[in-house]
Parts: structure tokens; sequence; C-alpha cells
């Protein structure tokens, strides 16, 4: 029989529910800038930026010490544990910088993926042992949320029951400890776009993982008004010969959407998969023009479609900072404007807004 015991206190549900809140108010998304040492010295190589921790530290001092018009884009900053400890050119340190702008401070908490066995190369996500004992370090460091990838894929037995229901439950917990700490958790059942499955497939396999996903947060107690989503949009494999609009997309994953998350839930906040920096604002813009009720925010929690076109402004040098900061500032500014579906693309975009951020089996 079920028994309800006390979890949060109304004021600890009351904090969560603000931070969530502030982070997708209108207009607003989340800047990714979680990537591990490892995924860094690949975006550093494309430029060929030597992967330092000091190089590391100047191009997210970029990022973090843009105009402090930035804010009204970003409600909130995913950083890796190294960056939360570094300094910016002036001496303070990061979450202090970004806090200044009115951005809140998040901190990727998993500790990447593990094999299960018996599967086609499935995965489960680990660092659940001592997560309540980071979660409560890190909120005092100044973070108010956190982020946990899972990841599935899609093949001809993926993704299995056992992935599923092994990532639903992972993600619970998580939510629920950093929710016990006074973290706002964001839930990320990614299922990556590899493959050549169609619209329709990843749709019925996006409804199954999160169908599972909300079934396992309600099993753990999680309050789901102090929690966000960030899921992948529905599309096509990326090997997939049919192309599909923004709208298509749109279509399908609002539609799924509606089938599986709850109105609770406040913001749901796109990872962008490998799609260019355009094709990212474009099928979000559109995703907030469907003529269907939307109970949720809908924006961005974007890493590569945020940073790609100030990456390839940089190119390592000082002398290039301000070119860099633009870049940034106007994919945040147009990615502000398709949460609220008014972006309206005026010149043609550039070249590296348009390349294509795919990587196959991406680990983060």
């Amino acid at each position: 029989m079920t028994h309800q015991f006390p979890g949060l206190s109304p004021e600890q549900k009351k904090e969560l529910s603000d931070i969530a809140q502030r982070i997708v108010a209108p207009g607003k998304g989340i800047l990714a800038a979680d990537e591990s040492t490892g995924t860094m010295a690949k975006r550093l190589q494309k430029i060929n930026v030597e992967n330092t921790e000091e190089n590391r530290r100047c191009f997210r001092e970029i990022l973090f010490s843009s105009d402090p018009s930035i804010a009204n884009s970003i409600g909130g900053v995913i950083f890796f544990h190294e960056t939360l400890y570094q300094k910016s050119d002036s001496g303070k340190l990061f979450p202090q910088v970004v806090k200044e702008k009115g951005i809140v401070v998040g901190i990727k908490v998993d500790k990447g993926t593990a094999g299960l066995n018996g599967t086609d190369g499935e995965t489960t996500t680990q660092g659940l042992d001592g997560l309540s004992e980071r979660c409560a370090q890190y909120k005092k460091d100044g973070c108010d949320f956190a982020k946990w990838r899972c990841v599935l894929k899609i093949s001809d037995g993926c993704p299995s029951a056992l992935a599923i229901a092994e990532n639903a439950n992972v993600l619970a917990r998580y939510a629920s400890i950093c929710q016990q700490n006074g973290l706002v958790p964001i839930v990320e059942p990614e299922i990556l776009p590899d493959g050549n499955h169609d619209l329709q497939r990843c749709q019925y396999v996006t409804e199954k993982v999160l169908a599972a996903v909300y079934k396992a947060l309600n099993d753990h107690h999680v309050y789901l008004e102090g929690t966000l989503l960030k899921p992948n949009m529905v599309t096509a494999g990326h090997s997939c010969t049919k192309k599909y609009t923004p709208e298509d997309v749109a279509l399908a994953t609002v539609t799924t959407l509606r089938r599986t998350v709850p109105a609770a839930v406040p913001g749901i906040c796109f990872l962008s998969g490998g799609q260019s920096e355009e094709e990212a604002s474009l099928n979000l813009n559109a995703m907030n023009q469907v003529p269907l009720h939307r109970p949720w925010k809908l924006t961005f929690s974007y890493g590569r479609a945020l940073q790609a076109s100030a990456l390839a402004a940089w190119l390592g040098k000082d002398a290039n900072k301000k070119a860099a900061q633009e870049a940034f500032c106007s994919r945040a500014k147009i990615n502000g404007l398709a949460s609220k579906g008014e972006y309206k693309p005026a010149t043609p975009a550039s070249q590296a807004a348009m390349q294509s951020l795919y990587t196959a089996s991406y680990v983060y």
C-alpha cells in the first residue's frame, strides 16, 4: 500500500520551484559549458589550440565575461567541476561572475556512462555513490541546479526494456538526491541521433523513454515543479535519407511531450544533439509556433549550438576575444527569440552556424 512519508518541506519546495522558474523565465535558456576535459580537447583541436587548463579557462572566460545583456537570453549556466573553481582575468571565481549577471549556476554531477552487460552496447550512467555529499558541497559553493546525462540509442534491438528501465531509475535517484540538497535536477535522457531511423521511429522511442522516466520520478517522490527536462528533439536519424522540415520536427516533438511530460514541469530545455547552430534555433522556434497547447516553457540547453561560432571566431587568440563574444551573444539572442517563437532569420547564417556539429556516439 502506498503511504506518503514526509519528503521535502514547503520551504524546500518553494526554493526549488523558484530556481527552476528563474532558469526558464520567458526568453531564457541554458548555456551548457560543462564539457569534460576530454571533450574540450576535441573542441580545441578543431581550432588548433592546445588543450591546457589555461586555454579551457580562457575560452570559458570569453563566454562568462560577455556583455551583461546576455542575461536576457541565458537563465542558467552548467559548469564542469574544474570550471567552478577557476577565476576570471580579474581574479573573481567564475560562479561569482555569472551570478553578478543574474544568471543561475549549475553543475554536471554524473561520472559518465558504463556498459550494461548482455545488451547491444547500451549503457547506464554512474555517479550515485557519494552524490549527496557532492551536491551538498556544490550548493555551498554557489550552485543551485545540477545536470545528469543518460544515453539511449535507436537500432534494431535498442533501446531495450532493460536500458529504458535502468536509466529511468538512475535519473530518478539522482533527481531525488539533488532535491534533498537544494539543487534543481535537470533530467536528461538523451536518445542519440545515430542511425538511419525515420522521424516516426524516433517519436515512438522518445515517447516510451519519457513515459518510463516520469513513472520513475513519480515512484521516487520527486517534486516535478522543482525539476527541468533536457530531452532530445524528435528528429530522424543522422543517416536517414528522408529530410524533414523544422515544422515536421516541431510537431512530432511537441506531440511526444504532450503525451508524456506532466504539466507540473516548469520547462523543457532541449539539447542540440549535434545539429548545426542554425538548425537548432529554427527547430526550437518552430516548436514555439506549433498550434497546440504547451503547458511548459520550451527552451534550450545548448553546448555546441551556442559555442561553435564563438570558437571559430576565437581561434585561441586574445585579439579575437571581442569577436568571439559577439558571436556567442548573437547565438544566445537568437535562441532567446526562438524560445518565444519570435526568431525571424534576416541575414543568411554564417558558415560556422550552418556547420553540422554531429559526432557519432557522442560522449560528453
